[in-house]
């Protein structure tokens, strides 16, 4: 149990961060998921609007510190291969 005022306002405001830092992350996993479901019915364009959807999503996980960078890069370049290559 935290004993000193700073400890406890610590506990506080991760809880806080912790909500929102979880929405943030469950919004992106949405974009995704929007893409991949367009994928997995062979719709080219709904897919690339998707997909234009999804890159700001994780590039603003990026800035905000919930993704890593690299994390962001490689989820974006499998996604975009993926569209390209769909017929």
């Amino acid at each position: 149990m935290a004993n000193t005022p700073q400890a406890k306002k610590r506990i506080r405001r991760n809880e806080r961060r912790a909500e929102i830092n979880g929405n943030r992350v469950g919004r992106i996993r949405t974009f995704i998921k929007k893409v991949e479901s367009a994928l997995a019915s062979g719709d080219k364009a709904a897919a690339t609007t998707a997909l234009a959807a999804a890159q700001p999503e994780l590039a603003r996980g990026v800035s905000k510190g919930v993704l890593h960078k690299n994390t962001a890069s490689r989820k974006f370049a499998r996604l975009t291969k993926a569209v390209t290559s769909l017929a």
